[in-house]
């Protein structure tokens, strides 16, 4: 299955893209191999879930997740836009 998002690589960051029209079935539960903090770009109703926690909607504020911690998107509407540093 392709990635349900477009990556750009820029110097130091990742931006990553996520379209209004992504199946939610798409956003499955994951875990990344470093650590990374991740911001959002703009407002938006998209939420952020780490495993056995309450979803919360993303915020402008750099968001920490820890390498191996199973986490996942949940869609909201319009299109998510997310810079991402890996530490």
């Amino acid at each position: 299955m392709d990635n349900p998002y477009i990556e750009l690589n820029k110097v130091g960051h990742i931006i990553r893209e996520f379209s209004y029209d992504t199946d939610a079935f798409e956003l499955v539960w994951h875990r990344d191999q470093e650590d990374r903090y991740v911001e959002t770009l703009h407002k938006t109703d998209w939420k952020f879930q780490f495993d056995n926690e309450v979803p919360e909607t993303l915020t402008d504020n750099k968001l920490f997740i820890p390498k191996n911690t199973y986490h996942r998107l949940i869609k909201g509407t319009g299109d998510l836009k997310v810079k991402i540093y890996k530490v």
